[in-house]
């Protein structure tokens, strides 16, 4: 089975439906509310599980019950937590996530507190992939040492802000649209896409939502349209499907549009993690099929 290490946030998210996003400071109640688990990287590796790989995290978390809540979830979800520390002195990561009735999302989160104490890499199982986000520098520059040690892809997922240092040993970077303008300063894509590989190797693109994708050597890969009813942790299902489609050996392009596939058919469900589609899902969704509504 496939194998990929994903580094870096895990959290608890609490999320709140509401009618509308808030605009002024006083009370507002939300139409159906949920605790679930989060953190991109935490995300992403359920996901993987899900689409039928091998998901190894690496993040730290508290001495606490937020803690405890987290590694339940993902022990529930088959993600191996042998590589995940403990902070003895510190707090464990959450966060508030509003979603409107559009299925666009708002988030606040605490990223928790004390000192974080990488475990040894070296000690990870054979891998296929490696995929980090930016959350905690040291972990990213860590894990893509990896990755480039093992000669396997380093993959990151780009959200914003993103620091060149911390991701110059990527083989593979797939940015936000946020994280790709707020590094470059400019909003056309694929100026910013060139601006970036005059600076860095890395096989580039950039995910933009319901605009599907735009990568340097592929161009535009579009996504499937359909009818979002809660975009929240979609970018994390398409790092998650694109990492695992390039340790399976497939190129750029058809990793594109599996991830694309998986990103779109988890939008249009809503739940949190329980939204997030199998392999199964999406390979007869790509095959033509109509997406199954799945609520928590």
């Amino acid at each position: 089975m496939t194998r990929i290490l994903v580094a870096g946030l895990a959290t608890v998210d609490f999320l709140f439906h509401v009618e509308a996003m808030p605009e002024r400071a006083e009370k507002y109640r939300a139409t159906d509310a949920l605790m679930t688990g989060g953190g991109g990287a935490a995300n992403a590796a359920v996901a993987i599980a899900r689409l039928g790989g091998t998901a190894s995290l690496v993040a730290g978390i508290g001495e606490d019950r937020v803690g405890d809540m987290i590694l339940s979830d993902l022990g529930t979800e088959g993600v191996d937590t042998s590589l995940l520390w403990r902070r003895p002195v510190g707090r464990s990561a959450f966060s508030s996530v509003l979603i409107d009735a559009t299925g666009e999302r708002q988030i606040v989160n605490f990223r928790g507190s004390g000192e974080d104490v990488l475990p040894d890499l070296d000690a990870a199982q054979p891998l296929d992939a490696v995929l980090t986000d930016t959350r905690f520098p040291a972990l990213t520059r860590a894990a893509l040492r990896l990755a480039k040690a093992r000669g396997v892809p380093g993959i990151v997922d780009g959200e914003h802000p993103v620091d060149l240092d911390d991701v110059a040993e990527a083989s593979h970077i797939a940015f936000s649209a946020q994280g790709l303008v707020g590094l470059t300063g400019t909003e056309d894509l694929l100026r910013a896409l060139e601006i970036v590989a005059g600076q860095l190797p890395a096989w580039l693109c950039v995910t933009d939502g319901a605009g599907g994708v735009l990568s340097r050597s592929d161009g535009a890969v579009p996504a499937p349209p359909v009818e979002a009813v809660d975009t929240l942790g979609a970018g994390d299902v398409w790092h998650a499907a694109f990492a695992l489609r390039l340790a399976e050996g497939v190129d750029e392009r058809a990793a594109m549009i599996f991830a694309n596939a998986a990103a779109s058919l988890k939008c249009t469900r809503t739940g949190g993690r329980s939204s997030y589609p199998d392999r199964a899902e999406v390979e007869g969704f790509q095959a033509g099929g109509e997406p199954l509504a799945k609520m928590r």
